[in-house]
């Protein structure tokens, strides 16, 4: 007999309080929401009905206290809304299941993929899924660039970055020299000045299909993601997505970023977790969040990939949290 009220636990939460909220306001009394983080200075932690403020996910007792909080609040599913921690759940998939926690992260062997955006870029060459040319090293970017198959301006980025941040342009090679001499962990990537495009997917936990797919525009971005973005919707781009997932094990919600050149769509990056922008999708009416219910009760969700309206702008703006301290934590 399943539970009527479903235990999701948001591990890392940070500042992403929005979605918390969007949470809440779909699944209303029928979900308790436990969130954790590291530092009690996360705001949203206090969108949630509880708070743990835990180790930080490098602490070697930071499996031990997860673990704990499933047992002792009856979690029925847990995710992470930071990518290095998404290994920690795919790798530990089997203690998690043992004590009955679904766990919304990718397959072991996809979350290595994922992270390591080189070896992603060769997973998306060797199945013929159009991707944006990368270069793990200078060597391999020297002999393409004495073949002409590359140049000037070209994009880098750590190979296993997250949420932007040490991605730039470079206009020349003695930048580029400078910049792998600073930190040999960078890509090289072909520039590419198309349209960036943005797609929140969830792949359903008992079909381990995509049933859901949102598509948008960035129209803006920062560090971190996208703050605006315009809905829009695309056949082929649909394809290119279930191909992508037919070849990787997902669990619950992806974000995958793409370019358009021309009408081909490249792949850029996956982030096998709720994207930053999810927000534009469930405000436009496409809701994960009563996926993973119908998932949890055994319930295989229907494909519904066109239910919500082209042109709907997502505009995000800052809010604020005000607590005295000893609320906190």
């Amino acid at each position: 007999m399943t539970r009527q009220t479903k235990n999701f636990l948001f591990c890392s939460v940070g500042r992403r309080g929005e979605l918390i909220k969007n949470c809440k306001a779909s699944l209303n009394s029928s979900v308790k929401i436990i969130a954790t983080d590291c530092s009690k200075f996360a705001p949203a932690l206090y969108f949630a009905d509880k708070q743990y403020i835990v180790p930080r996910i490098d602490d070697p007792s930071y499996l031990d206290v997860l673990l704990n909080i499933c047992n002792v609040e009856k979690i029925d599913a847990i995710t992470t809304l930071i990518d290095p921690e998404i290994q920690i759940l795919s790798e530990n998939r089997k203690m998690f299941e043992a004590i009955g926690v679904e766990v919304l992260a990718p397959y072991s062997e996809t979350s290595n993929l994922c992270i390591d955006k080189f070896k992603l870029y060769q997973h998306a060459v060797k199945n013929n899924i159009a991707t944006v040319p990368t270069y793990e090293n200078i060597d391999e970017f020297n002999q393409a660039l004495f073949n002409e198959t590359i140049h000037f301006p070209v994009f880098v980025k750590p190979r296993f970055g997250s949420g932007s941040v040490g991605a730039k342009k470079v206009e020349n090679y003695e930048k580029l020299k400078l910049l792998i001499a600073e930190d040999e962990n960078l890509i090289i990537q072909k520039y590419i000045s198309g349209l960036d495009i943005d797609a929140d997917v969830y792949i359903d936990t008992v079909s381990k299909k995509p049933v859901r797919i949102f598509t948008k525009i960035k129209l803006e971005t920062t560090i971190g993601g996208a703050n605006k973005t315009i809905s829009f919707k695309n056949k082929e781009l649909v394809k290119v997505i279930q191909k992508i997932i037919q070849t990787l094990d997902f669990n619950g919600p992806i974000d995958i970023d793409f370019f358009n050149v021309d009408g081909v769509y490249y792949l850029s990056e996956i982030n096998p977790r709720f994207g930053g922008a999810y927000l534009h999708a469930f405000g436009a009416g496409v809701d994960f969040f009563k996926c993973i219910v119908n998932n949890l009760d055994g319930i295989e969700n229907e494909l519904d990939c066109d239910s919500y309206d082209e042109d709907i702008v997502m505009m995000m703006y800052d809010s604020v949290i005000i607590r005295k301290e000893k609320e906190l934590g």
